[in-house]
Order: structure tokens, then C-alpha cells, then sequence
């Protein structure tokens, strides 16, 4: 992580939060304005939380099937993040926030991320042997009691 994406995130991003809620609070009062904050979070984490049981089942057919959930899985990654992002208090994290819940939005940025390989998603290489599963040896016969 650069320095300078270091600064945004601890110093800029909390004083722009502020500054924006001190302004909210100024046109539409204070108590609203916490109010409005806290009914963000609420309704915020339900929705991560559908959103997030949906993806954690779409995960769990496609390796039911045998197949690499690596887009699942990083929507399933937003989805954290979104809800981390709608907890904490302030207007642009909760906008970021809302952007990573809408379904339409999400996918975007995660084929984004993907084509310009800000992601890498490692699978099973083509130019490897495929694995042999280990089986149980099952050895088929008749038996019989001697000592009779």
C-alpha cells in the first residue's frame, strides 16, 4: 500500500466524514442526523447479511460441483468489506458501502479487478498430471473357517 493511500484512509477520509456530518447535521439537525446514521448500519448489515448467506451458498453448489468458485469467493470479500464499511459511522462509507451491495455494481468490480489483474485467481494449472484420487483398496474374495 502507497503512503499516500495510507494518508486518505487515516487522516483525509475521517476529516471529510466529519466535515460532511457536521454539515448534514447543520440542514437537517443533529438528532436526525444520528438517527439517519444508525438506521444505515441497521438496514445496511441485514442486507450484507441475505447477500452474504446467498453467496456462501452459490459457493458451496459450485464446489459441489467441482468447479473454482474464485468470482463467489471475491464478491463474497465485498460483501465483508460493505458491511465493515456501513458499521462505521459516516455518509461516504456508507455510500461505498451501499456501491459494494448493489449485485450489478459488485460484479463489475470484480470482473474489473480480474481482466486487469489487479486479482490473480490460481486453479488447477492445465500443464500439470491431474492427481490421482486415493481410493480405498477393495480386494474382493470368499472366505471360509477352517477350524470346523
Amino acid at each position: 500500500m502507497r503512503p499516500l493511500s495510507i494518508l486518505f484512509i487515516f487522516l483525509l477520509l475521517p476529516a471529510a466524514e466529519i466535515w460532511l456530518m457536521i454539515k448534514v447535521g447543520g440542514v437537517i439537525g443533529a438528532g436526525w442526523t444520528v438517527l439517519l446514521l444508525a438506521l444505515t448500519a441497521v438496514v445496511g448489515v441485514a442486507l450484507v447479511r441475505s447477500q452474504g448467506l446467498t453467496a456462501i451458498r452459490r459457493i458451496q453448489d459450485m464446489l459441489g460441483r467441482g468447479e473454482l468458485p474464485a468470482r463467489e469467493v471475491l464478491e463474497g470479500v465485498c460483501l465483508l468489506i460493505a458491511g465493515a464499511l456501513l458499521l462505521v459511522p459516516g455518509f461516504i462509507t456508507d455510500a461505498l458501502g451501499v456501491f459494494l451491495l448493489v449485485p450489478m455494481l459488485r460484479r463489475g468490480l470484480v470482473g474489473g479487478l480480474l481482466r486487469r489483474g489487479v486479482i490473480h485467481v490460481a486453479g488447477p494449472s492445465s500443464t500439470s498430471p491431474p492427481r490421482a484420487e486415493k481410493r480405498p483398496r477393495v480386494l474382493e474374495g470368499e472366505s471360509r473357517r477352517l477350524d470346523r
